[in-house]
């Protein structure tokens, strides 16, 4: 298949097949713009390719593929040197880890590289072979994209690489969009039988410090009022979450509810019924979450740490994670103070600051230039 007089572009998008992660937000929001480039002809591959067209549509310029493997070593050994050779792709955009066999341009966007810093949240053989492929993978892109400051210092220092462009993650237009609070109260109630609650959205790892929420829903007694959501699948299990979990009383337990493998929409809906949103993750290389309950104008606290430094319109609502009582108190102020003029101006710095459309100029000029 040739598509004339445009640039071929590969976009391993098996981060599809899976439930919300930060990766996966920013293929969607990135290539959601840059499909309305006529001179751009887009491959998007995965094992649902259904899945893919759900959610980008359909244009002229897009053509959805399937992979033939799941396993993530045959995907890229085997399936991606085949699509690239057969549809004569030019450029090919990976997230991390590219294939080892290169038939055309690349583009790597690595995300971070918390693992070299962090090494206790990560095992010593995903340590090692990370730091390997991630480097080597650098190395043979032609464009090499970052969504932090906090992530491109980090590349520099450690892997000695400075040629690296930030592409920031962003917020979808629908998180902005007006909502009747009331009627989506209702309808998380008829649905999911929650009234008021406090959400947090994450896949599980240790790093992602659920415990700190379960320990302040405890130390507070906020269980009389709420309930606690933790939306997000199972990556690596947290120990201390669960050996506190384990030690609770039935009825404290049914209060605590874990969903997973929750669609777009729905994950909007429960965030949008919420009466607060926390995110105390020790370490990440963007934070996509916190942007997007503020943008919703739910009440949300968030880390200071790591790349969440770069979000200083939290001010007051900065919080340490590994400071228990302040997480408490700061989550308390936000339960119980009307703060909806802070949230809303809050989300205008958001929306001003983070744009997919600014991010995927960036990419498309990169690619234009690099022909």
């Amino acid at each position: 298949m040739s598509i004339k007089n445009t640039t071929s572009i590969f976009v391993d998008c098996h981060v599809f097949d899976s439930g919300f992660q930060g990766t996966r937000t920013y293929i969607q929001g990135l290539y959601s713009e840059l499909i309305t480039k006529q001179d751009l002809h887009f491959f998007l591959v995965s094992s649902h390719p259904d899945n893919l067209a759900a959610v980008f549509g359909n244009h002229s310029n897009v053509t959805y593929l399937k992979y033939k493997y799941q396993n993530k070593y045959l995907r890229l050994l085997i399936d991606v040197p085949q699509i690239i050779k057969k549809y004569k792709i030019d450029f090919a955009h990976f997230q991390y880890t590219v294939s080892p066999f290169k038939r055309c341009k690349y583009i790597v966007t690595t995300h971070d590289i918390l693992f070299i810093d962090f090494p206790e949240y990560f095992s010593f053989f995903s340590k090692t072979i990370n730091t390997f492929l991630y480097k080597q993978s650098a190395k043979w892109s032609e464009i090499r994209l970052t969504v932090s400051e906090y992530s491109k210092e980090k590349i520099r220092q450690h892997f000695v690489m400075s040629n690296y462009e930030i592409t920031p993650n962003a917020i979808d237009e629908i998180f902005f969009e007006a909502y009747d609070k009331e009627s989506i109260k209702a309808e998380v109630a008829k649905i999911f039988s929650l009234k008021k609650y406090i959400i947090y959205v994450s896949r599980w790892e240790p790093r992602k410090n659920h415990q700190m929420v379960l320990k302040a829903f405890l130390n507070l007694e906020l269980y009389k009022e709420y309930e606690l959501l933790f939306l997000g699948n199972d990556t690596l299990e947290n120990p201390q979450f669960t050996e506190v979990f384990n030690k609770l009383d039935s009825e404290i337990k049914k209060k605590i509810i874990t969903l997973k493998n929750i669609d777009f929409k729905t994950m909007l809906l429960l965030l949008r019924g919420a009466n607060a949103a926390v995110y105390p993750s020790i370490a990440e290389g963007f934070g996509i979450p916190p942007l997007e309950s503020v943008a919703a104008k739910i009440p949300t606290i968030c880390s200071n740490k790591t790349a969440m430094s770069d979000f200083s319109f939290f001010k007051d609502f900065y919080f340490d994670p590994y400071n228990q009582a302040e997480f408490n108190i700061k989550l308390q102020k936000i339960l119980d103070e009307n703060l909806s003029s802070d949230f809303e101006r809050m989300a205008e710095d958001i929306k001003e600051k983070y744009s997919w459309k600014k991010s995927a100029e960036i990419l498309y000029h990169l690619i234009t230039k690099t022909k």
